[in-house]
Parts: structure tokens; sequence; C-alpha cells
């Protein structure tokens, strides 16, 4: 069971879960020999290496081969209901550069999902993409927890629309004022209100287009800029309360004392100047780049 303790004074949580430190290494030296050994558990070939699936989109039988979108409980739980939705059988390949009916079906899992336990506390579904953005296995996937309504989430409500990037029929993509990371990137609907597990399939197919958009946008300024000797890296979260939001976040720094120290974020890209970027607007942004490079 996962245990929460609060901070009375300021009203936030930790919760303490020591199942998590069983967790594989999140290096790919060791997934690698890990896989090598005994086969990624998150390939297709590997579902005994998993708890029992509870989802899945595509063919063949419970736990077997033949599927698309597949979900499992997390064996390494934070909280007492922990899923990990794997995102399709490839190890190599993720939502910016899946096909696009693909990224639907990722999208479907997370709604199904999502309306299975909204009624059990606060749903949130977020993913981590890469080492160095507290991914654990390389194999693309993202994780849903539910949380216990009395918990109060340190999460941002929807930021005023600023900087816009890009829009289709559902969505605007924007960089708000308030960004706490460079080129962070949202995606909201147009239409104000309402949980994600509300959305239609018309929204859904809107919503796959415009992220694979911008992840594809931000993983080129990452090779055109080579910021990092690290792999293209980033984090998304579903907000999970009503007039919901997708956060996007590039992971091109890293935190360091004076944000742990303060509670204060440094974000070393003016997120108007990011928009710009993220438009593939062609200028030169006042040395900005050398001061990402140097941060």
């Amino acid at each position: 069971m996962a245990k929460y303790v609060p901070d009375i004074q300021s009203r936030r949580w930790v919760i303490i879960s020591t199942k998590r430190s069983s967790r594989p290494e999140n290096t790919d030296e060791d997934h690698k020999a890990h896989t090598k050994k005994t086969g990624c558990p998150f390939c297709p070939g590997g579902e005994k290496g998993t708890p029992p699936e509870v989802f899945r989109i595509g063919k063949g039988a419970k736990d077997e081969k033949g599927w698309e979108v597949r979900v499992v409980a997390n064996k390494y739980p934070i909280t007492d209901l922990h899923e990990v939705i794997i995102h399709s059988p490839h190890c190599d390949k993720d939502i910016e550069n899946l096909p696009l009916s693909h990224v639907e079906m990722i999208l479907k899992a997370y709604r199904e999902r999502f309306n299975f336990y909204r009624k059990n506390g606060q749903v949130l579904i977020f993913c981590n993409h890469g080492e160095h953005a507290g991914a654990s296995l390389s194999h693309p996937h993202s994780q849903l927890v539910v949380l216990p309504w009395q918990i109060n989430l340190d999460t941002l409500v929807r930021e005023p629309l600023n900087n816009v990037v890009d829009n289709n029929k559902f969505y605007n993509v924007y960089c708000p004022e308030f960004s706490q990371w460079p080129y962070e990137a949202w995606v909201v609907p147009k239409k104000e209100g309402g949980f994600f597990g509300d959305i239609n399939d018309l929204e859904l197919g809107d919503l796959a287009q415009i992220i694979q958009k911008i992840i594809k946008q931000l993983e080129m300024i990452h090779k055109k800029n080579k910021i990092f000797h690290l792999p293209f890296g980033y984090n998304f979260y579903i907000y999970p309360k009503e007039n919901w939001y997708m956060r996007i976040i590039p992971r091109f720094v890293h935190r360091a004392g004076f944000e742990l120290g303060t509670g204060l974020s440094v974000n070393v890209i003016d997120p108007y100047q990011a928009s710009l970027e993220l438009k593939g607007v062609g200028l030169e942004v006042m040395g900005v780049l050398k001061k990402l490079k140097s941060y």
C-alpha cells in the first residue's frame, strides 16, 4: 500500500512507495543487457514477463501476441492503482515516428483507462520519454496513476492563451508566459471545461495529429542545435481535472540546486521566442541558443 504523508502548513504531500526501489536501472546499457538476457517485457513475446493484461487494442488473446497497444498493471507501483500503457510493439518507435493512426490508438487507450477509473479518484496520465526524463525502460510507454480525491495536487491550472504556435479545429498549441522549461508547449481544447475522458473520436483524431506534430518540431530543434549529448527526451502529462490540457516538456536542461532550494524555475528561453522557433519562423533569435548551450 502507498503511504501519503502531508505537510500541514503547505498542504503538499509526499508518497512513500517502497516498491519503486525495485525498478530496473534506467540506463540504456542496463536495458540492453537485460533485454539480451531475458528479452524486453514490453515487446511481443514478452507478455508473460509483465503483470496480467487489463486492456488491449489489436488482435490476439489476452497476454499473447497480436496487440497494437497493451495495458498492464505497473509491477513497481507508485500508487495503489498504477498502470503501464505500452505504446506499440516497436521498441524504437514512439509518438513522433509512429503512423498517425497508431497515435490515435494510444490516445484511445488513454481515454478508455481514464474513464475506467474516473470515479475512483484523480486520474493522471503521463509519459517519460528517454532516460533523463525518468523512463526506466526504453520501450516507449506511458503510465496512469489514480490518486485519492483528498490529495492536493501541486499542478498548474490552465494558463492563459498566448504565444500561439499552431492550431486545428479543436485545439491550440502555445508556449505560456509562465513556461518553466525551455520550449515547453501546451495543447488545450478550444472548448473550455470538461475532462480528458469526455473527448469524442473526432477530437481524439485532432489531438493525435497536433501532439505528433509538436513533438516532431521539438525533436527537430534538438537535432539541429545539438543541445545535449543525451538523446531527445521529453515528458508530458494530461491534467486530471476539469478544463484539461496536455503539457509537453522537452528535457533540454536539468534542474539544479537553485531550483530545488527555492522552488523557483529558471527558463533561459523566452516563451515568445520559443513559439517563433516552433512555428518554424526563420529568425536569428538574439543568441538564445548560445544561452541554452551554456546553461
